[in-house]
């Protein structure tokens, strides 16, 4: 599976910061100094709708991550992984009366679409659950060998009392752990199950439903978990510098996963660092296909939205924090960028050396975008002004604009 074309990003004078970021697992910020390469997997979507402003947020959120450390000098190992078969695409194909694979190849290219106009980096290995298969039987093959995980109707379920660490991401209690699995996926009252949070990791054909050949495991797909265990493991290793995603991921996708990952090599920890976007709302209630209250990017742009105001729009909150998205959002970023455009049009202004480096702080220290955004701000206001002689400065805003925040002016 191919990913999306790359926007250049231009290189700036001096050297960054080293991030300091919020790590759900010990729940307080850790500096992240990672070696000459970064390494960063991002899980990503299953592809049965098109991209609404919650997945957006999400990604922009780690694109940011990798701006950041790019602007360190060192070079990113960015993956990402397609679900491109799971009962959610399954039933909208359903219900739909249209093929799944069609379903997913068609909602993928258009993410990629998505992406693209919002500038947002692409990963090095961009991997669909389905041609991971074959990596992912013989690591089911090796939790089942050891008894970490064990037959049920035909099914195999991970044993999470196999893992001493199970637990260590969300830090989440028994009964919230069993409430979220339940509503997340989960089979929580399935009998039989050694655990009721026990996750599948392989499930068996099931009529009428795609299934592929997993060996020893019988024909079925993989479940949800040891998709991303499998393709993080492959492509980066234990130990990488940051698993990201939704906040909703925490539990019980990245728990899980880091469980599986913990129990295949017997090292610890999966993640230096697990990092989670806020949840984006609309009306009062997060954002999801399966409430169908959604804003989509692609028609965003078919309206004739600028994708730079939309990523500004993102930006204008703090990616931890839940917040809720309203025409005025997206109205007060059209605004802003229009005054940025403007004051970066002039032929020389105040000098930005200044704000490169305010820049720089504001997202080293955990992404804190609405300051860097008020920074811009003031260094406009002031070319608005009081303008400035120095011919350099709107060039220079506008790569700086450009490499930290991925907004093009």
């Amino acid at each position: 599976m191919h990913a999306w074309p790359a926007s250049e990003v231009p290189a700036l004078p001096g050297k960054g910061r080293d991030l300091r970021i919020h790590d759900t697992a010990t729940g307080g910020r850790v500096t992240l100094a990672p070696g000459p390469v970064a390494r960063i997997y991002v899980c990503g979507i299953t592809p049965y709708d098109a991209t609404h402003m919650g997945h957006a947020a999400t990604y922009n959120a780690f694109d940011l991550v990798q701006r950041v450390w790019l602007d360190t000098k060192r070079q990113v190992h960015y993956v990402q992984n397609v679900t491109d078969v799971d009962d959610p695409l399954l039933e909208r194909a359903i219900r739909d009366g249209i093929d799944w694979v069609g379903l997913a190849e068609r909602e993928t290219a258009l993410f990629r679409e998505d992406m693209t106009a919002l500038r947002m980096l692409p990963p090095q290995h961009y991997i669909g659950a389905v041609e991971a298969i074959p990596g992912i039987v013989p690591l089911v093959e090796r939790l089942r060998d050891s008894g970490a995980a064990y037959e049920l109707d035909g099914d195999i379920y991970f044993s999470v009392d196999a893992d001493p660490h199970f637990g260590k991401v969300s830090n989440y209690d028994t009964e919230l752990m069993r409430h979220l699995s339940a509503e997340r996926g989960g089979d929580p009252e399935r009998p039989g199950k050694k655990n009721p949070l026990d996750p599948m990791l392989w499930m068996a054909a099931r009529e009428g439903e795609p299934s592929w050949d997993g060996g020893s495991l019988g024909a079925g797909r993989p479940g949800w978990h040891i998709e991303c265990v499998a393709i993080a493991l492959d492509h980066l290793g234990m130990g990488f510098d940051v698993q990201g995603g939704g906040s909703d991921l925490i539990f019980p996708h990245h728990e899980m996963g880091a469980s599986h990952a913990q129990t295949l090599t017997g090292e610890f920890p999966m993640a230096k660092a697990y990092v989670h976007a806020g949840m984006v709302a609309l009306d009062g209630e997060k954002m999801s296909k399966s409430r169908g209250n959604l804003v989509f990017v692609s028609r965003l742009r078919r309206d004739g939205v600028d994708p730079a105001a939309i990523r500004l729009a993102l930006l204008s909150h703090r990616y931890r924090d839940d917040w809720e998205w309203t025409d005025q959002v997206l109205q007060d970023a059209v605004e802003r960028l229009g005054r940025w455009r403007a004051a970066v049009s002039r032929p020389d202004g105040p000098s930005a050396d200044a704000l490169v480096e305010e820049l720089r702080e504001a997202l080293s220290d955990d992404l804190d975008t609405p300051t860097a955004l008020a920074a811009v701000d003031r260094w406009a206001a002031l070319q608005t002004a009081e303008g400035g002689t120095d011919d350099s400065a709107p060039g220079l805003v506008s790569r700086a604009v450009d490499a930290l925040l991925g907004v093009a002016l």
